[in-house]
């Protein structure tokens, strides 16, 4: 077992998963399976180390927590209780972190196609700052603060053609992808000049992300040179200097045994040592710093509980195969499905002397390709009424849920110092025919 691919505060005594001294079978007899277990003092830490980190290494430097990866209204009041800022991509992620109250000018407003309600939404509560993704949007920001009287504040974003070692879905900043804007093809120095022409736009700096579970630096510091290149250009021919830039996130973590991915410090040490050593390279004052983490704070924070329904002895050429199915599925994790990604799971309501068999886990509905892990060996007397828990599902689970074949979506569960509370509550069959007419 990898314990790194847990939260800091689960356990597994007598086979018994524990999380901040609670089991997993209390768990599952209070909220119900399957559920998001989501360990509050871990989550809170993970981001305290990004922020500590950062503002170490940059005087006033920001971390975005990145909304997409999960987000809620109590996500949010923990980023503002800690000082991150908030980076949404679409109007609904805005909506939670304005519904607490979070503070709008630690905003930022990312997404390749915003629309024009969107656009005017942010422009209009004050975000901090609009990530530009391509030509068409400058005009549309510079409308929308033309109509609330307002300078909006905004970046590019840049497309750096960097290939991240990552997966292709989830690789953002090469060539062929739709984000950003490209530097070698000359349109990145074209939104340049067009948001040069719009007074009511304050031109404040240069984006990038270059993917998610990236386990080495080498893209990062490509990248960086690359942006601070185009930073320099800028200064050259505008004799003045972009005050901020942002490196995304990408930062990787453990699933599996095989995933070895930087420490925080770490990967901020290299970002700052190529920043450092970038502007002195090309006489720039250091700027504003910022990056996105998501999937490094709140993906091993949580986990998935699941109950077994049923297990399943199938015969192969060269042996047998046990089927077993849990109570979820690619409705609460998409991601096996979507890109082939790769998950450990356990046995967490007991200790089993049965010897391991070759198994695959599966969900609940009517797609053969419903699988959360394709291979891996649990033991053979696994039954009905069992719990299995994957760890670090914290990172597009519940974010990417669907409600395919009907099922109603899971709850979330924050659990810290033996206390359990429900953050996102279970649908009910009721929520899914609320929107029928």
């Amino acid at each position: 077992m990898s314990h790194s691919a847990w939260s800091s505060n689960v356990k597994f005594e007598n086979g018994q998963l524990t999380i901040a001294g609670t089991t997993a079978s209390e768990l599952a007899r209070e909220f119900d399976t399957p559920t998001f277990i989501l360990d509050e003092d871990d989550f809170k830490a993970r981001a305290s180390a990004f922020v500590n980190a950062m503002q170490k290494s940059f005087s006033g430097a920001t971390v975005y927590y990145a909304s997409k990866a999960f987000t809620c209204k109590q996500i949010a009041r923990w980023c503002n209780e800690l000082g991150l800022g908030m980076d949404v991509a679409t109007g609904g992620e805005l909506e939670v972190a304005l519904s607490v109250n979070f503070p709008a000018s630690r905003i930022e407003v990312h997404g390749n196609n915003k629309s024009l309600s969107e656009i005017d939404r942010a422009v209009e509560v004050g975000v901090g700052c609009i990530v530009i993704d391509s030509i068409q949007e400058i005009g549309r920001v510079a409308d929308a603060a033309k109509r609330h009287g307002k300078t909006q504040s905004v970046m590019i974003r840049l497309n750096p053609g960097v290939e991240a070692h990552t997966i292709e879905a989830i690789a953002t900043a090469h060539t062929d992808v739709k984000f950003g804007l490209s530097i070698s093809s000359g349109v990145a120095w074209d939104a340049v000049i067009e948001i040069s022409k719009h007074s009511q736009l304050d031109f404040r700096g240069v984006h990038a992300h270059i993917g998610s579970q990236i386990f080495n630096m080498d893209g990062h510091r490509l990248t960086i040179e690359r942006m601070l290149d185009f930073m320099a250009r800028y200064r050259d021919e505008f004799n003045r200097e972009l005050p901020e830039v942002d490196f995304g996130g990408g930062f990787g973590i453990v699933y599996t045994a095989e995933d070895a991915p930087l420490a925080i410090e770490d990967a901020v040490a290299q970002i700052k040592d190529a920043v450092v050593n970038g502007c002195a390279a090309r006489n720039l004052k250091i700027p504003h710093v910022a990056i996105e983490p998501g999937r490094s704070i709140i993906g091993p924070s949580m986990f998935t509980l699941y109950e077994v329904g049923t297990t399943k002895l199938v015969q192969l050429e060269n042996g047998t195969r046990n089927y077993i199915s849990v109570d979820g599925g690619m409705s609460d994790n998409i991601r096996p499905g979507l890109y082939g990604a790769i998950y450990e799971a356990h046995l967490a309501n007991r200790t089993s002397s049965a010897p391991n068999t070759p198994s695959r886990l599966v969900g609940k509905h009517c797609e053969t390709g419903d699988i959360l892990i394709r291979d891996i060996d649990l033991p053979s007397d696994i039954a009905p009424g069992d719990l299995i828990a994957i760890p670090a599902t914290g990172a597009y689970n519940r974010s990417m849920a669907s409600n395919y074949n009907h099922v109603p979506r899971p709850p979330v569960i924050s659990v810290r110092q033996g206390s359990a509370k429900v953050i996102v509550r279970r649908e009910t069959f009721e929520d899914l025919l609320h929107l029928d007419a």
